[in-house]
C-alpha cells in the first residue's frame, strides 16, 4: 500500500468522523472503490422502526443527526416509506420501498436503483440488520455493507 501524506490522512480521519465511521472502515471502502462515501442506505430493520414501535430509538436518531452525508432508508414490508420517514422526519433525506426478501437479483437491483436515483452505488454504504439484506449490496453494486450493531455502536 502506498503511504499517504499526513495531511491526506488527517482529512480522511475527519471525513470518517463526519460519516460516523471508524477510520479503518472508511479507509477500506475508499481503497476498495476509489470513491468517497456520499450516502448511507439504511434498512428499516437497522433503524429499529417497526409497526409495534413506529418511532426510531433515540440512540439511532442521535447518530443520524450528526452524520454529514445523504441518509436514505429502505422500508421493509409491511412498513411503507412514509411510516419510516414519520419515525423521525428530520433524520432521513428520504425513504423508498425495500426489495422483497426473496426477490430476484434483477428485481432487487431495480428497487435499489430507484432509491438511489442518480447517486452511484459505489459511493453508498448499506447499513442492514438481517442476512438477506446483505444481498442488496451486490444487487445495487454498493460500496459496502455494515451490520447495524457495528455502525450504531460507535
Amino acid at each position: 500500500m502506498p503511504t499517504l501524506p499526513i495531511e491526506v490522512v488527517r482529512l480522511r480521519v475527519k471525513r470518517a468522523q463526519a460519516l460516523g465511521l471508524d477510520y479503518r472502515t472508511y479507509a477500506g471502502v475508499r481503497a476498495a472503490t476509489g470513491q468517497d462515501v456520499v450516502a448511507f442506505l439504511f434498512s428499516s430493520n437497522a433503524l429499529r422502526v417497526c409497526l409495534v414501535r413506529p418511532a426510531m430509538p433515540e440512540d439511532r436518531a442521535a447518530k443520524l443527526a450528526v452524520v454529514r452525508c445523504g441518509k436514505l432508508a429502505l422500508a421493509v414490508e409491511p412498513l411503507t416509506p412514509d411510516m419510516v420517514v414519520a419515525a423521525n422526519p428530520s433524520a432521513l433525506d428520504g425513504a423508498y420501498p425495500a426489495p422483497y426478501a426473496l426477490a430476484s437479483f434483477g428485481a432487487m437491483r431495480e428497487r435499489l436503483r430507484a432509491a438511489l436515483a442518480k447517486v452511484p452505488g459505489d459511493r453508498v454504504i448499506l447499513v442492514g440488520d438481517l442476512g438477506l439484506e446483505r444481498d442488496w449490496c451486490a444487487a445495487g453494486r454498493l460500496a459496502g455493507y455494515l451490520p447495524a450493531e457495528r455502525y450504531f455502536s460507535r
